[in-house]
């Protein structure tokens, strides 16, 4: 190495010493001793390697006995021998030339010295590249020569910078043209060897298939037929310098709309898979609980390579950006005369050129880099929380619901992605103060320190306002958590609300979490602009006290040098403006990524629980076996769920346990899965198990899917297991039959078949031992039996079956009865011989058999009919899918630009309309105005050069420059409030729209529509408009108005600079334009791409204990893996094209950059004024920067608009009919008697598909009991959903007390009738809130209702009472529990028309026995329709309605019916009864 190095560290002493002392430190003779000593540090290591190796005593030594790609190692190796006979030959053989000519000298002799070290150190890196193996599976060079090779280019490029400035001085030590050549070669060699170290990977070179090792064979196959991966992976240099790997695809975007299929894949490095083992060996070897600190350590880790290569190019860029402040004086000198060489104006252009095209080409890589840093570490922290979620124990999921999980995974983790941008910015700030204070120091002498004290100021008056914005910024995520929480819960369960008329109730709920939410924004965006004002206003401040304190301490102000300072403060104001954003995101990062790492500290499910042992191992073919075990939910409760728990069920036992409502039956089977923390006792499970849960878990997909559930397809065994569920005839009225998809928690479904879908899915996986919770409570009597006899009795007759039941005719066929009450097994034996040994079982089955008597008393003693059975209908009522597509659609998304309809909208939802949009404009041009002036003043009132006078006095110019400088500044301050104001009201609007349409939606737009999908919106998309949007289009404003001004200052000088600028404007709207089609698109499906990932997650965790039951943790965690590589895919992309665009915009302003200059050099001397034309200069400086940026970001508001338009589209969804209709409101006593009249009903759930219900007429009399019955899907529900008008009529009418449904508003409607839902709900609060969600009820009233419901005890022994908490959907309350609560709701609401809908199909026939006759006592008067599976609790019905295929088939009474042996009810009778019949004899 020359000894340019050493003048970087003395030149700016020297500068102030040289002429004092006359005497010059560079022509010691030791300094060039450095570049020495350096090279043969590298010649011992090399040798010391060779000897080791040779020894034998680093044969395995990971540092020096790689192995390469041979391709690369020969283009290294070619390189390195290039450079040494390059130093050999032109610079030591012409060096000795020289001085052989020209006399020797000790320090001559030194730099002879340090070029042929330089060539042997070359001539011996290229001898060990030759000694290393070529082998394509490793891809690296050594460690040390790669650090070698980047301490080289940077050194490299030291020693240019210096020897320019020695160049300019006249006090170069060597050739002038030695020097420039072997720093050029230097900086040359040192950008590719840095590109070899880290930019490449290293080509595989297995290009023969036969060569390959055949364990790689299959591996090798499955690549090569795999889609194609992105052409990153294999850019060559050029390419990966021009971003031309990415043409393709833009231009693909020019001839097509761009699918996903269209976008290549990512490396295999990069995927989610890749990076999450490595990350998960790193943990493994780090013990102890995740923290922040562990969890940046991981971060960086995943992220490495790119985030040490972004640096790099960082600080390239750092240093070509001062290259131009630092010759600005000189310029400003030569424009004014004074020419100290021959074409000093050629290099000088020359050198400004190089240096833009050097920060150009870094900044570009500086930021791809940076975003396929964020990439890789978002696809960590998804992987990570997806984990972390399918370990995480039920219990644990109470402190954090599904919603504030889901926030974690597309808010915090998409922050902490987003924060790569900013990552780099607080050293680089630093670098570039301590650089621009160096600069100062130049040209402003002792000024500087003014200069450095203003600028600590700035940055420490940022700390107060940085403190608040952590807290507005932490306080602002929990809020929005809690609003997420609840969002989600009510979307799972909008079916509900809408039937009780509650939805309006539940969106002024979300609206005031929204209020919190908005308090704390509102916060947050007006610090924000106080910060972004004071840092706007700082460079101002910090120029005006420099030059205030020249002026104090009588330091002369010239033209030139104040240019050169101004041109420092140009550049130093990027990295301060973006200060305010910087800190904004280290306080949100560090947030998110504090609440990530509590989250993956929450303890995981405990795997200690259950001890799993294979089938072939175990003894005494037990299968199950359980010894003195207790269990709690709690595991901090004093109180145990379970207690003293022991049984042995042995190998082929089919094990029944029954109970009362909340006995403990579900918990026992979750124990047996290890689902329940475990106090004390063993337990010991022998073989695989499947488990079917109470409420069905159905996945979106297709049926065949969800049956398969990841096995293969077996057809045998597969149509077997349809057969005993009996889903063929289901399948066959479907449209696409087992190919069919059904929607978000099987929406399409009815709940029989929900429920035999997942019975399939559990006989499919052939386990060893299946656990059976209530799955017959919500099929038909005959189904019921079908499925018990065809399963249990049948495919399972040799397994081991563990069965929970409330239906007592299913016990008799049990090996063993386990009878609980309270947490404990209180009977536990064989139907016979428990019977008459204690009072619970008794209880239970004397409940039953009364159930039964009633029955037979109905019957009058008729003898029982056998006739056979029928086949299902064969139609199915939830049926609702298009003939000729499925009811769940992709998602919609919008194709080509933006219109300018959803700007239009944007902007005019803010105040007035969007009227004070022009007033932030005007006062953005009059800062731009005020700034120029400023810069304008001082550049023409201060002298040229030393020797003349200033026209006005010193204090007149700062008086001045300050005064503009304050004016400014408040321009800055009225802008930045004026954006967040309007920001922030423009996204309120667009929530409160949003959100109001969406609670206004037909139920068939829920039906369709995947909850993520819409969680998507509320999260991601107004995180976009809450945060993002209003300083994007303030940049845009900011931006175009600075360029009109350059160009203006420009042109004022010398106007033949606008001829440049209009071709340049040209091509750059025209690569704008190229580059849109492909980036539009590409932006739109990453963001439809998030909604999989979001509800595949919700999936997961609603469906957690299934999958666990089934082992089948792997593949859904490979699943949600896949899709985060989907979105990462169309994310890498994404900011590939968005670099592709800026590179060439950066080239073509450099190029006009270049252009003007040769302009200005070109003019003839005085024709241009030379103070003028230098301010022109500086503001060139930025020209190019500011025109990316405005490009950059009209691309990426164009992106970020895609948000707002996917929240329109929900804006303008179809709404319900009125709630009310003022003009025909029912009175307030309407309904008075329940009197319901059906006449000609006909109903389809869209218009092309075929009718539901064909032409039904009846009457239900007012305050009668009518019972609807029938087989699975014959059209029951679909009748009572018309009765709410959840679906409206397609021909005919429904009259209540005479009044037409169809003619009143939904809420005087729905708020007048009574449901309880097949499917009973709970919401996230308290027992209060639960049952009296709108306040309308006294404790008084609400404990009476509690007390007819059965459930007044169970809340007393809570420590709260009423407000005992009630989690996430319910989940700490059992399924029966919940039930009794959704009775206890309309016992409160007291309508005169009541609806049950299988409302006791989750509780023993004891309870039902006990709710029958509660509401026999207070709902004699009232109409009350009912549909059952059980035949008891219609059986007393004054009436009974039997559907079948959506006509009438029956409707009379009970009695009139069964007289009839022929009749469809009577055989239903008979069914049960005969079924029933056993467990009814032994009683």
């Amino acid at each position: 190495m020359d000894n340019g190095i050493w003048t970087v560290w003395f030149s700016l002493y020297q500068s102030q010493m040289h002429q004092v002392t006359g005497f010059s430190l560079l022509e010691l003779v030791y300094l060039p001793l450095f570049s020495i000593f350096l090279h043969l540090l590298l010649l011992l290591v090399l040798f010391g390697s060779w000897v080791s190796k040779k020894m034998g005593k680093c044969s395995e030594d990971a540092r020096f006995n790689k192995t390469i790609s041979s391709t690369y190692n020969k283009t290294v190796f070619m390189f390195c021998v290039t450079l040494s006979v390059f130093n050999l030959v032109l610079l030591s053989l012409l060096s000795y030339y020289y001085w052989h000519s020209n006399g020797w000298l000790h320090s001559k002799l030194a730099n002879l010295l340090d070029f042929l070290l330089e060539a042997i150190a070359w001539a011996a890196i290229s001898i060990y590249l030759k000694s290393l193996s070529p082998d394509s599976s490793k891809e690296k060079f050594p460690f040390l020569l790669r650090l070698w090779w980047v301490f080289y280019f940077i050194v490299s490029c030291c020693s240019l910078v210096a020897d320019i400035v020695l160049y300019r001085r006249h006090e170069v030590v060597v050739p002038v043209y030695l020097s420039l050549v072997s720093d050029v070669a230097g900086v040359t060699a040192g950008l590719f060897l840095c590109y070899v170290c880290f930019l490449r990977k290293i080509e595989s070179e297995s290009s023969n298939f036969l060569e390959d090792p055949l364990l790689n064979c299959a591996e090798t196959s499955d690549e090569r037929n795999s889609i194609k991966v992105t052409p990153f992976a294999k850019a060559r240099i050029l390419s990966h310098v021009s971003f031309s790997w990415m043409s393709s695809l833009i231009d693909l975007g020019n001839k097509k709309i761009i699918d996903a299929e269209d976008v290549p894949q990512l490396d295999r490095s990069d995927r989610a898979e890749e990076l999450f083992q490595d990350c998960r060996s790193k943990l493994e070897e780090d013990v102890g609980r995740m923290t922040m600190f562990k969890l940046i350590k991981l971060l960086f880790f995943s992220a490495q390579r790119d985030i040490v290569l972004s640096t790099l190019f960082a600080f390239v860029y750092t240093l070509s950006c001062y290259v131009a402040p630092y010759l600005m004086d000189t310029f400003v000198q030569y424009l004014n005369g004074r020419r100290r060489y021959q074409n000093e104006g050629c290099v000088l252009v020359t050198t400004f050129f190089v240096a833009k095209v050097v920060e150009c080409q870094s900044r570009r890589n500086w930021y791809f880099r940076l975003q396929k840093a964020g990439i890789r570490m978002r696809s960590v922290l998804v992987s990570m929380i997806y984990d972390k979620g399918l370990t995480l124990p039920c219990h644990s999921k109470e402190g954090h619901t599904s919603g504030e999980i889901i926030n974690l995974m597309t808010v915090d983790a998409e922050r902490i992605s987003a924060f790569s941008w900013y990552m780099h910015d607080p050293w680089i700030l630093m670098l570039q103060v301590s650089l621009a204070l160096l600069i100062l120091y130049r040209s402003l002498g002792l000024g500087s320190i003014a200069a450095f004290s203003a600028t600590f100021m700035v940055m420490l008056a940022n700390f107060p306002f940085a403190k608040l914005e952590e807290k507005f910024q932490s306080n602002l995520m929990e809020s929005k958590d809690k609003r997420m929480r609840k969002t989600s819960e009510i979307l799972l369960n909008m079916r509900i609300l809408k039937l009780q008329s509650w939805e309006m109730k539940f969106l002024n709920k979300i609206l005031e979490l929204r209020q919190i939410e908005a308090g704390w924004l509102k916060r947050f965006v007006y610090n924000s602009a106080v910060i972004s004002s004071v840092l706007w206003a700082a460079p101002s401040f910090v120029s005006a006290a420099a030059f205030g304190a020249c002026m104090l301490i009588n330091i002369p102000l010239e033209s030139g040098k104040i240019l050169s300072a101004l041109a420092t403060f140009r550049i130093l104001q990027d990295p301060i403006y973006k200060l305010p954003d910087t800190i904004s995101m280290i306080v949100q990062t560090k947030v998110s990524l504090n609440r990530i790492a509590s989250f993956l500290c929450l303890d995981d499910l405990q795997r200690d629980v259950v001890e799993k042992l294979p089938e072939s191992g175990r003894s005494c073919n037990v299968a199950v076996e359980v010894n003195n075990a207790s269990f709690s939910w709690d595991g901090l409760s004093s109180n145990p769920t379970l207690s003293d728990m022991s049984f042995r069920v042995i190998k082929g036992m089919k094990v029944a346990i029954c109970g009362t409502v909340g006995s403990g039956k579900s918990s026992l089977l979750a124990s047996i899965l290890g689902e329940v923390p475990k106090l004390s006792g063993s337990v010991k499970v022998y073989g695989t198990k499947a488990y079917v849960s109470q409420s069905p878990w159905i996945q979106s997909g297709k049926v065949e899917e969800n049956i398969l559930f990841g096995k293969p397809m077996d057809r045998e065994l597969y149509e077997s297991v349809l057969e005993a569920c009996s889903l063929k005839s289901d399948l066959e009225i479907l449209p696409f039959r087992d190919q069919t998809v059904i929607g978000e928690r099987g929406i399409n479904l009815s709940g029989g078949q929900k429920q035999r879908i997942q019975i399939a899915r559990a006989l499919y996986q052939n386990a060893d031992i299946y656990l059976f919770d209530d799955p017959f409570s919500a099929v038909d009597a005959h189904t019921g039996s079908h499925l018990f006899k065809g399963v249990l009795m049948g495919l399972l007759s040799c397994k081991t079956v563990i069965y929970v039941t409330h239906q007592v005719e299913f016990l008799p066929a049990a090996d063993l009865i386990l009878v609980m009450k309270d947490g404990s097994i209180t009977q536990a034996g064989k139907y016979d011989e428990i019977l008459y040994s204690g009072t619970d079982f008794m209880e239970l089955v004397g409940a039953h058999s009364q159930a039964l008597a009633a029955v037979d008393d109905t019957v009058s003693s008729s003898a029982k009919s056998t006739a056979s059975k029928e086949n299902e209908l064969s139609h199915d009522e939830e049926n609702r899918e298009e003939e000729s597509g499925q009811i769940v659609q992709e998602e919609e998304r919008e194709k080509g630009r933006v219109g300018f309809d959803v700007y239009r909208k944007y902007l005019t939802l803010g105040y007035g309309g969007g009227a004070l949009i022009p007033f932030i404009l005007l006062v953005q041009i009059l800062f731009q105005l005020l700034n120029i002036g400023s810069n304008y003043w001082m550049a023409c009132v201060t002298p040229v050069s030393k020797g003349e006078e200033s026209p006005v006095k010193g204090s007149t110019l700062i008086s001045v420059y300050v005064a503009l400088a304050i004016a400014s500044s408040l321009c800055i301050l009225v802008r930045a409030t004026l954006v967040a104001m309007i920001g922030f009201q423009t996204a309120t609007e667009l929530f409160n729209q949003m959100h109001l349409c969406i609670f206004r939606a037909p139920m068939s737009f829920f039906d369709s529509t995947p909850t993520g999908r819409i969680l998507n919106r509320a999260s991601t998309d107004q995180s976009v408009a809450d945060l993002r949007l209003p300083n994007q289009f303030a940049t845009v404003a900011v931006a175009a108005i600075n360029i009109l001004g350059i160009i203006g200052v420009m042109g004022q000088v010398a106007w033949p600079i606008l001829v440049v600028f209009i071709p340049v404007v040209a091509i750059c709207v025209w690569y704008r334009k190229y580059y849109i089609s492909a980036a539009r698109e590409l932006a739109r499906l990453a963001g439809i791409s998030r909604s999989p990932l979001i509800q595949h997650f919700s999936e997961t965790l609603s469906g957690i204990t299934t999958i666990r039951s089934f082992d089948q943790e792997a593949r859904f965690r490979s699943d949600g893996m896949r899709l985060s590589d989907y979105y990462s895919r169309l994310k890498f992309h994404s900011a590939g094209a968005m670099e592709w665009l800026c590179f060439r915009l950066d080239l073509l302003s450099s190029v006009a950059f270049a252009l003007s200059l040769v302009l200005l050099i070109s003019a003839p001397e005085g024709v241009i004024n030379p103070s003028i034309a230098g301010l022109a200069v500086t503001y060139a400086l930025n020209l190019n920067t500011l025109q990316a940026t405005l490009i950059w970001t009209l691309c990426d508001l164009e992106n970020k608009m895609i948000s707002v338009e996917r929240m329109l589209q929900y804006i303008d969804i179809p709404s319900e009919p009125p709630l009310v209709i003022e003009s025909n409101r029912p009175d307030q006593s309407w309904p008075s008697l329940g009197d319901i009249k059906i006449h000609n009903l006909q109903v389809r759930y869209a218009p092309h598909l075929p009718l539901v219900l064909r032409g039904i007429t009846c009457s239900f009399h007012g305050g009668l009991k009518t019972g609807i019955v029938g087989r699975t899907g014959c059209g029951k529900s679909t009748l009572i959903q018309t009765l709410f008008r959840i679906v409206e009529p397609a021909a005919g009418e429904i009259k209540i007390d005479g009044v037409n449904i169809s003619m009143i508003g939904l809420h005087d409607l729905r708020s007048r009738l009574s449901i309880i839902p097949q499917d009973p709900t709970m919401f996230e609060g308290t027992i209060r809130s639960n049952l009296d969600p709108l306040e309308e009820y006294t404790d008084q009233q609400i404990w009476e209702a509690l007390d007819k419901c059965q459930l007044g005890d169970e809340v007393r022994k809570k420590e709260r009472k009423l407000d005992s908490a009630v989690s996430e959907n319910g989940q700490n309350w059992s399924v029966g529990q919940r039930q009794l609560v959704c009775l206890g709701r309309v016992l409160l609401k007291k309508s005169k028309v009541l609806v049950l809908d299988e409302a006791t199909a989750s509780v023993d026939t004891m309870t039902d026995h006990l709710i029958q006759q509660t509401l026999r006592h207070h709902f004699s008067d009232c109409t009350v329709v009912t549909i059952a599976h059980r035949i008891s609790s219609v059986i007393d019905s004054d009436m009974v309605l039997l559907l079948n295929q959506g006509v009438i088939e029956e409707h009379d009474s009970p009695t009139r019916l069964l007289q009839d042996k022929c009749s469809s009810f009577s055989k239903l009778v008979s069914e049960y009864t005969e079924r029933s019949g056993s467990s009814l004899r032994k009683i």
